[in-house]
């Protein structure tokens, strides 16, 4: 039988003295194999395993600097936008007091020109009215001037004779006379 302690001193299988060979019992061979590649990966691998870790640690720190001065900055832009934002509101309500007492103020406005302008009408629409009527008054006593006259005229001419048409006109003379006398001595 084989002596155990010779297949894992190697890697392989010692053969007798002055030949070289490979051992192919897998099962001997494998776990030592493993075992030296993982020393020689650990042994040289390892500064270089540790720098790329450490160059990892170093950028994950970065990002993580980064993402905190991106996060304070955010968080500052958005107190300023909030106070922006409570500005604008407290402005925006001033402006809509405002804007209601002015439409207030409008509409009284437009009310108290109203019922001026109203009132305007009705002076003119009562002037207009005591006008016409004036001037209908006027015409009536035109009409009923005219109408008296000539029912004067008519009945002096049915009584009226040349004698008494004579007499008249003698005593308006007179009167008319007596009047001019009376005229130059005042």
């Amino acid at each position: 039988m084989k002596n155990i302690t010779d297949s894992f001193l190697c890697l392989g299988y010692w053969p007798p003295a002055g030949s070289f060979g490979f051992n192919t019992d897998i099962l001997a061979t494998n776990p030592i194999n493993l075992s030296v590649v993982l020393g020689v990966l650990v042994f040289f691998g390892k500064g270089v395993l540790s720098d790329l870790l450490d160059n990892r640690k170093q950028k994950i720190l970065r990002t993580i600097r980064n993402s905190e001065e991106l996060r304070e900055g955010a968080v500052e832009q958005l107190e300023k936008a909030q106070a922006r934002l409570r500005k604008v509101e407290t402005e925006a309500d001033r402006f809509r007091v405002n804007g209601y007492s002015e439409i207030e103020r409008e509409k009284l406005n437009l009310i108290n020109s109203i019922y001026t302008t109203l009132e305007q009408l009705e002076n003119y629409k009562n002037e207009t009215i005591h006008f016409e009527q004036q001037r209908v008054i006027n015409q009536v006593r035109q009409r009923v001037l005219q109408q008296a006259l000539q029912g004067a005229l008519r009945t002096l001419n049915s009584c009226l004779n040349n004698e008494l048409h004579l007499r008249t006109v003698s005593a308006n003379i007179g009167m008319f006379g007596a009047m001019k006398e009376k005229k130059k001595t005042d």
